[in-house]
């Protein structure tokens, strides 16, 4: 029997499960930028993002972040990477490079950047640590390495709800069909740390669920497109899944959402400010 620790297959996030080609995968990305964009701005402004700036845009999914950054933040240029990149040809901004690549290869990026940001990138991807030191290398003297990813905030003392049936089940098929895992998420400051970077910190930030709200739309879309993965994990039946999307719709919803904890360091050299 193989254990859910261990990924069944060498499935990938977007080709087993979030296919950019699926019809809604767009709206999807953009319920989840819409729950979290505000805040990753105010933080990317607060490390001092701004004129002159040179960015780095990991797994730039929509593009949201990369143009507010030139937009709002007035910074010099963004990179804006992904392996997919279908969903950024229609964004158009002086400052902005669009770049298909695969982030986990060597080269997908040349030279350095006072930021370089991902976004829920790193849960999906193996040798995360190999990650974190790979992204830090590419921070300039006095930059800024963001990062972001979800943390289960469901424990054997959550009140049992379809919302934490289903988040249980998401986690455990999605860590089983892509090797999807937060479990190393909190050690996000340690390993910043590890990687050479000072002035460590890290903040958690757990949007409300309302009904109608962006984050219970974006889980609603999410826990579809991952529903045979839910299922195969024994956890969850299909009137399991559609009670927990019932549950997030109504009034009766009492439940946290999964926070995105954003971790920062910076490269020690002359201040970018």
């Amino acid at each position: 029997m193989t254990s859910w620790s261990e990924p069944l297959d060498d499935g990938r996030y977007g080709e087993a499960f979030f296919r950019p080609e699926q019809a809604g995968e767009r709206e999807r990305i953009d319920f989840g930028s819409l729950a979290y964009d505000d805040f990753t701005m105010a933080r990317l402004r607060a490390v001092g993002a701004g004129p002159g700036w040179r960015c780095l845009d990991v797994g730039a999914g929509t593009g949201t972040v990369s143009c507010r950054l030139l937009q709002e933040a007035g910074v010099e240029s963004v990179l804006a990477v992904d392996r997919d990149v279908r969903f950024l040809g229609d964004r158009s901004l002086p400052g902005l490079e669009v770049r298909e690549a695969d982030i986990t290869l060597p080269g997908f990026a040349s030279g350095r950047f006072e930021l370089v940001h991902a976004r829920f990138v790193l849960m999906h991807l193996p040798e995360h640590e190999r990650m974190i030191t790979a992204l830090a290398e590419l921070v300039a003297p006095g930059g800024v390495l963001v990062l972001s990813d979800a943390v289960d905030l469901t424990s054997d003392r959550t009140p049992g709800t379809p919302y934490t049936a289903a988040m249980r089940a998401m986690w455990q098929g999605l860590r089983t069909a892509i090797g999807t895992d937060v479990s190393w998420v909190p050690s996000y400051p340690q390993l910043l740390r590890g990687a050479g970077l000072t002035s460590v910190a890290a903040e958690i930030h757990v949007p409300p669920l309302l009904p109608g709200s962006a984050i219970s739309r974006f889980w609603e879309d999410t826990w579809e497109r991952s529903r045979a993965a839910m299922l195969a994990t024994g956890l969850v039946d299909d009137a399991a899944v559609d009670a927990a999307v019932r549950y997030v719709r109504s009034d009766e919803c009492a439940a946290l959402s999964a926070g995105m904890l954003t971790a920062w360091g910076r490269r020690p050299g002359e201040d970018t400010a």
